[in-house]
This record gives structure tokens, sequence and C-alpha cells, in this order.
């Protein structure tokens, strides 16, 4: 086809954008990619330090597969593009009474190292809830994440099959109640509930299912050299290679429908780019605030973007770490209170945690103890939709780096308010997000059901990013972007001028792309 028939425009350069860019373009299609900002990567964005660019977002990567997948359509290989340094220590926990844990994601050495931090009985429980993990993720894979959309049929059909898995779906059941029945040590509950907060939850509103996201991050954990947002600029090359026209410090203004489609996209400058389609990678809460012009609130149904997910206040500075702690830093540390209520509790009002956990990411630890100043990503869990506060700079600073100090662990010099990233600027760069990072909040029964999918109720207006299907994080946007492209492919080789209709009927046509179809 020729002419606008096949011309796409993708708003919008993160891990969703940037992965439709790429294989829209690998099929043939004419694409053009805007992104607001100077750099590529969403949210895997970067600051600059005297130690070099400072990630500000994402920290490590895993499910590779997806990406291996995403270079191999350019016939290219992601290790000729990026070095990938593997994490034989998948993150250290540290708790108040001086205990601390590590995680390697091989089973046999992770029952050692429960065995040996809280006794044979909890290394038995971690046993078992290894293997129910295990379970829920080769169940829920197919059907769920590799899914254009949850299939509900298959989703029945594997439980039912697997009565492991019942316990972790039983009506009303949450993370924290699962892992709560599961170990007897707090300190464990409290290890394993902090993956909900992976995806913007808490511990004690997700469903149990989320287990699952233990066995994704234990089956294999890459820091990139040199920091995540070389995976971004690896991507924006690949796209380029691929013809793919990639525009920074372009802002898009509006979505221009005509005759009920989508027809083309106008610019902050005032040019309009004419397409047969747009992908929409930015939060879709966007969408429905009317960022990007009226008449497109009914693209999305209200639930498709309420409840927000979790923000965070987001520390990013370079400093030489001393004391007790410093020398014993890994990559990944994660330092939790004595308990959770101080934290959850007040994220539920709107609150800045008392007691709040502390992901504290030593960039430069990925090979070893570097020497001179050291990068670091300090996150803390924050409410949506929260404005800066005259006083949050000083609690923020004294609940992160004065706990830290308390525990063994200072840094010289101490960040200061140029620092911080809080909810508040992550809404102004994310217009309609709220702050929230991870888009929709996981919390609910049927959450998942409730993320909106690639395609929207507007003719030729697709989803792709963390706050489309199947959800937030590195790989889960990277495969919204598959699920977009594939629905342009589907629908730019059958168009139908008419809008969608509620109406039943129809000739069921196979399609190669989508199997058999209504």
């Amino acid at each position: 086809m020729d002419g606008n028939a096949t011309r796409v425009v993708v708003i919008g350069a993160g891990m969703g954008g940037l992965a439709a860019a790429i294989r829209l373009a690998a099929r043939g299609c004419a694409v053009t990619l805007v992104e607001a900002q100077d750099m590529p990567g969403g949210k895997m964005r970067t600051l600059p330090s005297s130690a070099g660019p400072l990630d500000a977002g994402p920290t490590v990567l895993t499910l590779r597969a997806v990406f291996d997948d995403l270079f191999a359509l350019a016939g290219a290989r992601l290790e000729d593009h990026l070095t990938l340094l593997p994490q034989r220590i998948l993150a250290r926990h540290w708790w108040p009474d001086g205990s601390r844990l590590d995680l390697t994601g091989d089973p046999e050495t992770d029952a050692a190292a429960v065995a040996a931090f809280s006794g044979p009985g909890e290394a038995l429980a971690f046993r078992r809830f290894d293997r129910l993990a295990r379970a829920l993720h080769d169940a829920f894979e197919g059907p769920v994440m590799q899914a254009p959309h949850p299939d509900l049929a298959a989703i029945l059909k594997a439980t039912l099959t697997r009565p492991v898995l019942w316990r972790a779906l039983l009506p009303g059941q949450s993370l924290h109640g699962l892992l709560a029945r599961q170990f007897r040590d707090r300190r464990l509950v409290q290890l394993f509930a902090r993956y909900a907060t992976y995806v913007g939850g808490r511990p004690a509103h997700v469903p149990g299912v989320l287990a699952l996201i233990w066995r994704a991050e234990a089956a294999g954990v890459w820091a990139v050299e040199g920091g995540m947002h070389r995976l971004a600029l690896a991507l924006a090359d690949l796209a380029r290679r691929l013809g793919v026209d990639l525009r920074l410090s372009t802002p898009a203004l509006r979505v221009v429908r005509q005759g009920g489609r989508i027809c083309g996209v106008q610019l902050a400058s005032g040019a309009t780019l004419p397409c047969a389609a747009c992908i929409f990678a930015g939060d879709p809460a966007a969408l429905v605030a009317g960022h990007l012009g009226p008449g497109l609130g009914d693209a999305l149904p209200p639930s498709a973007t309420q409840p927000r997910s979790l923000s965070a206040w987001v520390w990013s500075f370079a400093a030489i770490p001393e004391g007790p702690l410093a020398p014993d830093l890994v990559h990944h540390n994660v330092f939790f209170p004595a308990d959770t209520s101080g934290e959850f509790g007040p994220l539920g009002r709107g609150d800045m945690p008392e007691t709040p956990t502390l992901y504290v990411c030593a960039e430069d630890r990925s090979t070893g103890r570097p020497q001179g100043p050291e990068r670091f990503e300090i996150i803390v869990n924050a409410p949506p939709g929260r404005t800066d506060q005259p006083e949050d700079f000083a609690r923020c600073h004294a609940r992160t780096f004065q706990t830290l100090r308390m525990l063994g662990l200072r840094f010289l010099p101490e960040p200061g308010p140029q620092a911080l990233t809080t909810p508040a600027m992550l809404d102004r760069l994310f217009p309609g997000s709220g702050g929230a990072i991870y888009g929709r909040s996981p919390e609910g029964a049927f959450a998942a059901f409730a993320r909106p999918p690639a395609r929207t109720k507007v003719p030729g207006l697709y989803l792709a990013g963390g706050g489309a299907h199947p959800g937030a994080g590195v790989p889960m946007a990277a495969l919204s972007g598959r699920h977009a492209a594939e629905a342009v492919m589907a629908d730019l080789t059958f168009p139908s001028m008419s809008g969608r209709t509620a109406m039943p009927g129809g000739i069921s046509t196979p399609s190669p792309t989508t199997g058999p179809a209504r």
C-alpha cells in the first residue's frame, strides 16, 4: 500500500513506543516516532552528575528474551549493542536488627540462605513458595503477559488443572495474606511482599497472584554497563536503522480525527503528520484528561485509568559512601523498617511514609566497588496525586538519610533538593499521570482485567507503554509495544472504515496475525 495507508505515528519514545516503532518498521510501515523530551527512554531517564549520567528510573533488566527478540527482528543481536552484566546477587536485604539476606534466584542456594537466616522450617516454606511462584508464572505468562489481553478461558483452564495455584487465587486473597500464611518470619513476609510495589501497589491490597513476580526476577537480572539509559539509546539506534523517523524535542499537541477515525497528529510546532494509525505510548489517563485534544475521552472507560498506582520520591546523586555497610553494598539493596505499618498506612492516606522501605541502587557496584564518587538512586514509595509541600524535602531527606545513617551507611556529600524528583515533578514530566509511575493501580482482584489493551474505542488509536496491558516494568512495556504493533498491522491489512459497534454478528475470517477472528 502506498501513501498514508501504512503510515503510523507513535507518540512517546519510552519502552512501549520504541518497541512498537521497531516492530512496525520491520514489517514495512512508514513510522514517525515523536518524543517531547530531548532523549529517548521515557521513565528510563537520566540526570547529570560528577560521576556521569545518573539513572533516575528503572535500574535493571529482567526477562531478557523480550529484548533479544526485538533486536532479532532487525537482524541484530542485543549483545552486539549493549554490555549486559548478570547479577549474581539479585538483591541484598537489610533490617534494623542487623540481619541481612541475599537472594540469587537459584532455589537451592536461596533455600540454604533462608535456612541460615531464619531456620530450616522457613527454608521449607521458601521452597513451597518458590514452587508456587513458578507455577503461577508458568500458568499466567501465556494467557496474560504474552496475550494481547487477558484470556480468561485460558486462565481458568490453567488454574483448574493445577491445584497448587488455588491458594493464591482464593477470593480476597492478597499477596500479604498469602505470604503471612506461608512464612512465620515477618522479615520474609516483608521481603516477598515488596514485589507489590514493583507494579505500584500495596501488599495487603494486591491479589496473591502477584507472587509470580518473584520468579520473573529470579529468572535473571542484568545491569547495563553505563546505565539503563543505554538500552533506550540502543533501541533508538535500532529504530533509526530500520527507517523510523525519530524526532526528539517534538511534543505532540493533539490527535486529529476525521469521520470518526484517526487521520493525523498535530505537533506543538503547528505541523500535522498524516497517518493511518496512531500509537499513544504515554499514560492512557492523558487521553481521558484531554492532553491530546478534545474528543478522546471516549477512547477508554474510566475504569481503565482509575484508581492510580503508587508514585515515588527518587533521589539521584553521586557521593562517596562511608560507614560499616558501605563496603557491602551491591547493585540492588533494600533496607526494611522494623514493620510496615508506618509505610503503607500513611501511603493509603496520601501521606509520606513515616518509616519507609528504602531501595538503594548502587549503580556502579555491578562489577565491584569503584574508586571515588559513585552513582546512587534511592527510591521511597509515595502516594499518587500529591502536590509538593514546603516541608516535603526536609521530611524525605530525614526519613531517607537519617535512617541510613542509623543503620551504618552515610554519603559524602549528602544530596540537596536538586537531587530529588517528587511525585509532582513526575506528573509534569508525564502529563496526565498524576505522578503515578505504573499507570492504573494493580490493587483489586480484577485489576489486571481493567488495564486497557492496545486497541481503544477510537478507530486508528492504539496504546502502548506501562499504563497499557500487560502492565508496568521495562519488559512489560516492551511487550505492550508488540501488542500494539500487531493490532495495527492486523487493522491496516484488513481495514474497516466503520467505527466499532457492540452489535454481535459478522463473518469469521482467519488472519495470519490474529488467528480466527469475528
